[in-house]
């Protein structure tokens, strides 16, 4: 099969893969220097602080080495992408008041529809830079705050100096530090004390242009009592050149206080998606995770929950779906820092037509965190005899007084399953799907609703062409 065969197949099997023209009022040229940097600094027009900040991170990037496990990323070459792109000189309330071509984009994924339906708010951002932000009145009566990062760093100076790059500094990873230098977009979110927000807020990622890297910065912060759920989905177009998506999401969970977050990413599969996410979590908060990972070439991820306060829950669900060329290196990550917390981590996969899923995780307990809980179950579900699925479980523990388990299995599609299902008249890609839509429930059954239908559809589609 030809480059161009395999190129046009993947555009037929992938209902985001299109693309609108490109347009940019402002777009770097390839590569990364300082220069660079302080360009995307200057032309966002930030305070010097901000501007010190990338620039440090930027020499924390050049010093660290690509990690030395999990997916190869030797393919990655920094010098051929363009690391900001901003396509537009307006950001919209309205969303009439978007550019046409970005809004026809938004409206084939379904945005506007879905925030008249059900969110409270909805923040979408296209290339580099978010181009659409509303929250409904009802929250913003109460104090909630749901804007863009670039926003909140001109309009909320004091909170997000205070805690941009506390949970993950720039010297964590190699992809944290060049996301805090290059970082552009993602979201700023704030919830008083006491306010429970009953309906999620959303975010929606899409990158458009060829050779582009994505860095969204994420913020969140649950002051004490407070409850909010955010809804993030992510797409690109397909191209014979590579993407990357380096995220960064950065959540603070105070006294009490519960936030969800929750991830479909269905990225097209020419994107290195390497992104990093934490929660810290106060006494008797609960943070949550609920990671949804289909598409891309090579996903590497594993949410985290910092156990921080005594009696602080996290949990952490993980789904990935590795078809034919792809590589999901995915899990999730616990540390206990405080007495009688607890934490859960399950880890789903299934892998066809050669693709390879990995559990990568971590539980790790400190010395004083007595009568701390913690389990983490996964499951592996293979379709042929190509694909493959690895664990590489680590667990640390530093405390006598505690409870761990740990269980995996690896299964197969069965042929006494098949032939039951297809005696009830289906055909084996229905019979197929319909085991994988049981194996993944545990999943599912956590998302709202239109999510929940849109994460079995896009599982269908991704077998349509791979099964029967």
């Amino acid at each position: 099969m030809t480059g161009a065969t395999r190129l046009a197949d993947l555009k037929k099997s992938y209902r985001l893969g299109f693309h609108q023209p490109e347009s940019a009022v402002f777009k770097t040229p390839k590569g990364l220097s300082r220069d660079i940097v302080s360009a995307i600094s200057h032309h966002k027009d930030e305070p010097e602080w901000m501007h010190d900040f990338r620039q440090q991170s930027l020499m924390i990037f050049e010093q660290k080495s690509l990690p030395a496990w999990g997916a190869d990323l030797s393919g990655i070459d920094f010098n051929s992408l363009h690391y900001y792109l901003d396509p537009s000189d307006r950001r919209s309330h309205t969303w009439n008041d978007v550019p046409a071509e970005i809004r026809d984009t938004y409206e084939k994924i379904g945005i506007p529809e879905a925030e008249r339906r059900f969110l409270a708010g909805v923040g979408a951002q296209y290339d580099s830079e978010i181009i659409y932000h509303d929250l409904k009145k009802q929250w913003e009566d109460q104090g909630v705050i749901f804007v863009g990062m670039d926003t909140a760093l001109k309009a909320y100076p004091d909170l997000v100096r205070r805690y941009f790059g506390t949970v993950i500094p720039p010297s964590d990873n190699k992809f944290a530090a060049l996301n805090s230098a290059v970082w552009s977009g993602g979201s700023f979110v704030y919830v008083p004390a006491g306010v429970q927000v009953s309906i999620p807020l959303q975010a929606y990622f899409r990158i458009n242009a060829a050779n582009l890297g994505q860095f969204e910065r994420t913020l969140i912060l649950a002051e004490e009592g407070s409850s909010v759920h955010y809804v993030e989905g992510c797409s690109a177009p397909i191209y014979s050149s590579d993407s990357l998506h380096a995220a960064v999401v950065e959540i603070i969970v105070k006294k009490g206080a519960r936030v969800r977050y929750t991830t479909i990413q269905n990225w097209s599969n020419n994107v290195y998606n390497l992104v990093t996410k934490r929660m810290l979590v106060e006494e008797e908060g609960v943070g949550e995770w609920i990671d949804g990972n289909l598409g891309s070439k090579i996903t590497m991820k594993y949410p985290s929950v910092i156990l921080n306060g005594k009696g602080a829950k996290g949990e952490v669900l993980s789904l990935a779906f590795a078809g034919p060329g792809q590589h999901q290196d995915a899990g999730g990550k616990a540390i206990h820092l405080a007495p009688y917390t607890t934490s859960t981590i399950t880890s789903k996969s299934v892998s066809l037509g050669g693709g390879r899923s990995s559990y990568r995780g971590m539980v790790k307990v400190a010395k004083g965190a007595h009568g701390s809980k913690s389990f983490v179950r996964c499951d592996a579900l293979l379709l042929d005899q190509l694909s493959r699925s690895d664990t590489y479980p680590v667990n640390i523990i530093n405390e006598p007084d505690v409870s761990l388990g740990h269980e995996a299995s690896v299964s197969k599609v069965g042929e006494n399953q098949l032939f039951y299902l297809r005696s009830r008249g289906l055909s084996e890609a229905q019979a197929t799907s319909l085991i994988v839509n049981g194996f993944i429930e545990p999943i599912v059954k956590e998302l709202p609703l239109e999510y929940a239908v849109e994460l079995n559809r896009l599982i269908n589609l991704s077998m349509e062409n791979s099964v029967g």
